[in-house]
């Protein structure tokens, strides 16, 4: 069974009337064009080969927030409309797909939306972006959402790592701050995406110390290197056993996630590295992480 753990709602059911050519910033993906248009149809090409997958987008800053033009507003509005938007598709598709809701610790009414997410729309776990909200991890108003999550026993997956968009604070999507939310909740599952890329090293301590924590794999096979040597970290501080299946989807596919995950080695050919295990990557991919999660 593959599972993806990490991709993004379609903003449209149905192919907008009039087409359009917006798509992210190539800063993104480089040599990719990725619409921001992308539709239910899409989705569920892409998704083809995956058995289930969990599905979500973020949550808008309340406050207001800066635009810099990468794309990152397709994916980011108003919480109410996120999480109806992702109940509307998980609906349709309740066999394949599992709903994450998003919400801002800085909305007055979070702890509201959590609930009318959670009761009445069956969304079944949280998604976060610090950097992208611009909301402190550690601070008082993420500690509240976390608790509640641990309350309700809703896994949160949290971006973490680098981000091409120019207002997206770096610091706030650092894997070392996570440590301290699995020390004060540890009961919390907790999703670190893309292994936090490129502080994979941070990433790999903190999963390895926590047994509630645990990172994906999405987004990183375009830096061949990295991505290499983010498995490698993995291999030898034991962690591998920690990694979940992950696309990222628009802005990569499961199938080309899959290949490239094969293909991880290919960039020490012909030299005297050692590889990463051809048996551990075909257990990341094979790996129940609903189980793990707790959404089974």
């Amino acid at each position: 069974m593959l599972i993806d753990v990490h991709t993004h709602t379609p903003r449209h059911r149905e192919q907008p009337q009039e087409e359009s050519s917006s798509s992210f910033s190539a800063i993104w993906r480089p040599g990719q064009r990725i619409p921001t248009d992308f539709t239910w149809a899409d989705y569920l090409e892409a998704l083809e080969p995956v058995d289930r997958a969990i599905v979500f987008n973020i949550a808008a800053d309340p406050r207001g927030g800066r635009i810099d033009g990468s794309g990152i507003e397709q994916l980011m509005y108003e919480a109410r409309q996120v999480n109806d938007d992702t109940a509307a598709f998980v609906r349709a598709y309740p066999n394949k797909l599992i709903g994450f809701l998003s919400v801002h610790p800085h909305d007055p009414g979070v702890l509201e939306e959590i609930e009318r997410a959670t009761q009445d729309l069956g969304l079944r776990g949280i998604k976060l972006g610090p950097n992208y909200q611009n909301f402190d991890p550690l601070g008082p108003e993420a500690f509240r959402v976390y608790r509640r999550a641990e309350e309700l026993g809703l896994p949160i997956l949290l971006h973490q790592g680098t981000s091409p968009v120019q207002f997206a604070d770096l610091d706030y999507a650092h894997p070392r701050h996570i440590d301290r939310v699995a020390m004060a909740f540890p009961s919390l599952k907790i999703i670190l995406a893309h292994m936090g890329h490129p502080w994979q090293a941070d990433c790999c301590m903190v999963i390895r110390k926590h047994p509630n924590v645990y990172a994906d794999i999405s987004a990183q096979f375009y830096r061949s290197w990295s991505y290499y040597n983010a498995l490698r970290l993995a291999t030898e501080w034991g962690v591998l056993d920690k990694l979940l299946f992950g696309s990222d989807y628009p802005f990569a596919t499961p199938r080309e996630t899959l290949d490239a995950l094969y293909r991880v080695n290919d960039v020490i050919e012909g030299t005297k590295l050692p590889p990463v295990p051809i048996r551990e990557l075909e257990r990341i991919a094979q790996r129940d992480s609903l189980a793990l999660l707790g959404l089974e």
